[in-house]
């Protein structure tokens, strides 16, 4: 009996430790009592009841990623393309994933290449290969409307792979060559003319710099000959300042002694020497000075005796 008891005791205890349950982080459980929805299952320690309850659905509330295979798609001018999609969607509501719909993965990939087809239809080829933001952000638009009943909200789609016929690509080819050879023609015409111009800017330039040097240098020089004649004249006007001052003075001094005749005539046959000095061939001398020059000589006889 005892052992009985011990057996029914452990064999209670399995079956509650079977039907704990803890919830990681990021996930939900879905629970049905007897076939139908009982509760979802948050983060945290749960105990289910046995038999009649049980974990319908485990769900990941991550965001997810899915890569669709490429999708024939036919263009408004008639190409006929290969596109990929790559969808990033997350479970909002696992009640909903769980029961909405089967296979929501199918579903999602289902309306991804029926939308695809219907938007690129619009768009001629160029187009379609300028505007993958455009068709990106129509595709997640439409998929995050029609996946609402689903639980699932889709946050981005992204193009992965735009892949026309290989005919179309090497004329795209060819074309893209063609451009970038006009561009570097063009890069390279312009190039020419912006030296072209540096150059003659360059030279302007420089004649004009030469052309202000030459004309400061003419200024310089000319300021330094006038301040040299200035230095002259100055210094010129100085000497004939200190002659007349000197000639005022000795005229001064002269009448301050009170000189006699014998003393003017004295000055008078001085100055008669200095005419001599010249280069001139007569000298008239004057009825004056002769007698003044008698007079000096009987002035030096008298000395002398």
């Amino acid at each position: 009996m005892i052992y009985l008891i011990i057996a029914l005791v452990l064999l209670a205890l399995v079956i509650i430790a079977l039907n704990i349950k803890i919830v990681p982080q990021s996930k939900a459980y879905v629970i049905e009592r007897l076939g139908a929805y009982q509760a979802t299952w948050q983060t945290g320690l749960h105990v289910k009841v046995p038999i009649f309850e049980r974990v319908a659905k485990i769900v990941s509330l991550k965001e997810q990623v899915v890569d669709f295979k490429p999708q024939p798609v036919i263009t408004k001018d008639n190409v006929t393309m290969q596109i990929d999609t790559v969808v990033f969607y997350q479970i909002t509501d696992p009640k909903l994933y769980t029961y909405g719909v089967e296979h929501p993965l199918s579903a999602i990939e289902n309306l991804t290449a029926t939308t695809l087809r219907n938007i690129i239809g619009e768009l001629e080829l160029d187009h379609t290969l300028t505007s993958r933001d455009t068709i990106n952000a129509k595709i997640r638009g439409i998929l995050d409307e029609a996946t609402d009943p689903w639980g699932i909200k889709v946050n981005r789609v992204e193009l992965k792979n735009i892949l026309p016929p290989r005919e179309i690509q090497d004329a795209m080819e060819k074309q893209m060559k063609a451009e970038r050879e006009r561009r570097e023609a063009i890069l390279r015409a312009e190039g020419d003319k912006e030296s072209k111009i540096l150059v003659a800017q360059g030279q302007k330039e420089a004649k004009i710099l030469a052309a202000q040097a030459d004309k400061e240098a003419a200024i310089l020089q000319a300021d330094a000959v006038r301040e040299q004649k200035i230095r002259e004249a100055d210094g010129e006007a100085q000497a004939i300042l200190a002659i007349q001052k000197a000639e005022a003075e000795g005229i001064r001094l002269i009448n301050e002694a009170n000189p006699g005749k014998e003393v003017i005539a004295l000055r008078s046959l001085t100055s008669l020497e200095k005419v001599a000095d010249g280069q001139s061939t007569k000298i008239i001398i004057p009825s004056e000075i002769q007698s003044i020059a008698g007079l000096a000589t009987s002035f030096s006889e008298l000395i002398s005796k």
